[in-house]
């Protein structure tokens, strides 16, 4: 190499080429596939960094959207179970049985307050007209503007006709505000009556729940109404104070159990249940014990009985304890404090003692005022 001078040029114009060349062909190489084979060599890719760029921007949409979505949820639960219970009833009705809650005609309503009462208690259901009750036009406006139905709930006397029914004929033709059963009242008939008031007032008033009341207990519609709007959207809903007293086996006792035997030893507590005070049960339970009263067992208790028959059901059993609240001063310290209750009874006389005497003065103590059950948005 040494004695040719003219081959080290050469070298190197030769190296020089073909790193061009190389640079060339290696150009052509790299941008063919991704011209010619984009598609098919490369999986479509979403548009993740503009997606990540919006949730971290705005984290409150995404909340959002999640509370949007379990509500949406639940209102499909509750949809689902009302179509189960709609379809049942459709069955019963096609096989003769006794369900009329299929009758599409029934007015449509928010609640149904019925509020057990009997012959003897005159005075206690004037004492409620002239404190919590609305009377008259006030009455029917609840109705109309809010949904809201109350009811004197009675049957009629061992004499159809007599002068028991009579009385109650001529208040009713005064006042409007009674429900007539087909049941013969009586004390020991509680159980019964219960099972037939739901099935009368499903098939009178379309709702989305049905309340039991006594007719001597202060109640605060417009609290009532505020609470049970709370689970509007959720099935099969059993509202009370919760609560399992002892199975009284003795003869003779105010609420001795005949059938103590089914609830083991001496001295066990029934299950839980809703004291029978107050309660409220959603539209597809009430349309349950429509369906299948005929084979609901009554137990010595109307509320043991009402409880044993939700036992079995995939039920949600939510214990208010402001629908038992003490008389003054428990319910005046709550109302002071900004927790009006919704009901408010003495346990130790399962209702106000006194209530006719009573009556006034808790409602002006413990009383929401008169203009709250028609400021609630339903």
């Amino acid at each position: 190499m040494r004695g040719k001078a003219g081959s080290g040029k050469t070298i190197l114009f030769v190296c020089i080429a073909c790193f061009l060349a190389g640079i060339l062909f290696s150009g052509q190489m790299w941008t063919r596939p991704s011209n010619n084979h984009e598609n098919t060599l490369l999986p479509p890719r979403p548009d993740c960094d503009h997606k990540r760029k919006l949730i971290e921007g705005r984290p409150g949409d995404v909340m959002e959207e999640v509370v949007k979505t379990h509500q949406a949820i639940k209102s499909l639960d509750k949809a689902v179970s009302t179509l189960e219970m709609e379809l049942t009833a459709g069955r019963t009705s096609q096989t003769g049985g006794r369900q009329q809650s299929s009758n599409h005609s029934a007015q449509k309503a928010f609640v149904v307050i019925g509020i057990n009462t009997a012959f003897s208690s005159k005075r206690r259901r004037d004492s409620i007209r002239q404190t919590w009750l609305p009377k008259g036009n006030q009455l029917k406006e609840l109705e109309k503007e809010k949904g809201i139905i109350v009811r004197f709930v009675i049957g009629h006397s061992t004499t159809p006709g007599g002068i028991l029914d009579k009385a109650i004929d001529a208040e009713e033709a005064e006042h409007k505000d009674f429900l007539r059963l087909d049941h013969v009242e009586g004390y020991h008939e509680l159980s019964t009556k219960t099972r037939l008031y739901f099935s009368t007032i499903i098939s009178t008033w379309d709702a989305d729940f049905y309340v039991k009341v006594d007719d001597d207990i202060h109640l605060n519609l417009g609290m009532l109404v505020s609470t049970l709007a709370k689970y509007r959207s959720r099935p099969r809903v059993y509202i009370g104070c919760m609560k399992s007293g002892p199975v009284l086996y003795q003869k003779g006792a105010k609420y001795h159990e005949a059938e103590h035997w089914k609830f083991g030893e001496e001295g066990n507590k029934y299950f839980r249940h809703a004291t029978g005070q107050i309660y409220a049960i959603s539209k597809d339970l009430a349309t349950y014990i429509s369906i299948n009263w005929p084979i609901l067992h009554r137990y010595a208790n109307e509320d043991v009985s009402l409880g044993s028959w939700l036992l079995g059901l995939e039920v949600e059993h939510v214990d208010e304890r402001s629908m038992c609240c003490g008389t003054p001063p428990d319910c005046d310290w709550k109302a002071r404090t900004g927790n009006v209750c919704v009901a408010s009874f003495d346990w130790s006389c399962s209702g106000i003692c006194k209530s006719v005497e009573r009556m006034r003065d808790i409602h002006k103590t413990c009383g929401e005022g008169d203009g709250a059950v028609w400021n609630v948005d339903l």
